[in-house]
């Protein structure tokens, strides 16, 4: 098989040859990584740039276009920036793991102000030229690669990026009006965004927003039921409207258990990124396996960082064995490898998955 018919036979419910392989880095991980390919250094945008040589040296089984706020993310780790959403974002050191990095935060939010709507301008989702990086990629590796249209941060960090975290969740008690005009900036690029690239020829469309905290969410189910079930399902049913084999993701980072029946309800197919210590992959795959392919599960919070070699190994070995019968499993880190992990811990990783997942799987 290759790649894309691999990935779609997976996310089919069925067993491909072997299981799909996943993984996406921050700009200095992935630098760590060039230079163990011996391929020139470049700014990395995690959600997918312009240019895919270091995933294609690696062996990703999937390719990345990303429209939308997740562009706004790491455009420099050297200089603070605004980006064209209007937002402010600083470069933030940070240590772990005996090692020093980089981030970008937010920094100034253009909607503070509650007036500040009324002459707001978002960006231009109907500029063709954003389109161009996604049609040359599917172009060019459309018919061997799966390809995925990335609009994360669909709604609710959108919001937060332009208003505040604490001015939206005040918002949506206090002034449900200006709360729905502000969730509507994201959704509606996005919704238009996301529908382009379903013309252009995508496989995938990842969406999301982090709903989930550690052990539990973080706003009620009812909240997300007010505000955000409703403009997920309208974008679910519009995606899959211009095309049916539409293959949907949703990405959250903690527990989210009280959503996931609702979501599976509007139309999801994807569940990302199954963070072990938040939820139970297991548990998840005897409930909903049927109706929901996982991708992710490999622990970044202990495991990948922190652990040796052999237990990388190790838990690739059970995700595998528990998770990779019947289809509907990519492993994958939990989120972008960061600097704290070891090239050694990494590759530990992606050749475990490519040793032991070959199907019938025997482990």
């Amino acid at each position: 098989m290759n790649p894309k018919e691999r990935i779609l036979t997976a996310l089919d419910h069925k067993e491909p040859d072997r299981i799909p392989r996943l993984a996406s880095f921050t700009p200095e991980f992935a630098n760590k990584l060039r230079k163990h390919f011996g391929i020139e250094d470049d700014l990395f945008n995690p959600h997918g740039g312009a240019e895919h040589d270091l995933e294609l040296k690696l062996g990703n089984e999937m390719l990345l276009t990303a429209q939308g706020f997740a562009n706004s993310y790491y455009q420099s780790l050297e200089k603070d920036y605004t980006c064209e959403w209007g937002i402010g974002w600083k470069i933030v050191e940070y240590g772990t793991n005996k090692k020093v990095g980089k981030y970008t935060e937010i920094s100034k939010h253009p909607l503070t102000n509650d007036r500040a709507i009324d002459t707001y301008i978002p960006p231009d989702p109907k500029d063709e030229s954003r389109y161009g990086p996604s049609k040359k990629l599917i172009g060019e590796y459309g018919k061997e690669y799966a390809i995925m249209g990335v609009i994360v941060c669909t709604i609710f960090e959108t919001a937060i990026a332009l208003r505040g975290l604490d001015k939206i969740m005040m918002d949506f008690f206090t002034d449900e009006d200006l709360a729905n005009r502000i969730l509507d900036i994201g959704f509606n690029y996005h919704l238009y965004a996301g529908k382009r690239l379903v013309e252009l020829g995508v496989d995938i469309i990842w969406t999301g927003d982090d709903m989930g905290g550690q052990n539990g969410m973080l706003i009620s189910p009812k909240l997300w039921r007010k505000y955000f079930k409703p403009r997920m399902a309208k974008l679910y049913y519009e995606l899959k409207s211009i095309n049916p084999d539409l293959k949907i993701a949703y990405h959250s980072d903690g527990n989210i258990y009280p959503i996931i029946d609702e979501l599976i309800e509007i139309g999801l197919d994807i569940l990302n990124p199954i963070q072990p210590r938040s939820m139970d992959p297991y548990l998840l795959k005897k409930r909903y396996g049927k109706n929901l392919s996982f991708w992710g599960t490999v622990d970044i919070q202990e495991t990948l960082p922190f652990g040796t070699p052999k237990q990388v190994e190790n838990e690739v070995k059970e995700r595998i064995r528990r998770l990779a019968p019947d289809g509907g499993f990519i492993i994958s880190p939990t989120h972008h490898v960061q600097i704290d992990t070891s090239l050694e811990n990494f590759f530990a990783f992606w050749d475990a998955a490519g040793k032991y997942g070959k199907y019938p799987i025997s482990i």
